[in-house]
């Protein structure tokens, strides 16, 4: 199970990822993970998620602090 934190960033990097019209294949490609990592990730029901590493490199890619994936406060 996937903890609040967890599923706050999980679904705030889906939303910029369709904000930009990118598809899971093409932000996996750019995460460099496996083309369907993402799709695992956005599965809530499955374990797979974001490490610190991930959300590094998602910030790049989107071009944003890693900050800003993460609340303002405590979930």
């Amino acid at each position: 199970m996937k903890t609040p934190i967890e599923c706050y960033v999980i679904e705030r990097v889906k939303v910029l990822r369709t904000e930009r019209g990118m598809s899971q294949a093409e932000l996996a490609f750019k995460i460099e993970v496996s083309s369907g990592f993402i799709g695992k990730v956005e599965t809530m029901s499955l374990p797979t998620k974001y490490n610190l590493n991930h959300i590094n490199r998602i910030a790049k890619v989107f071009n944003i602090s890693p900050q800003e994936l993460l609340p303002n406060k405590s979930l």
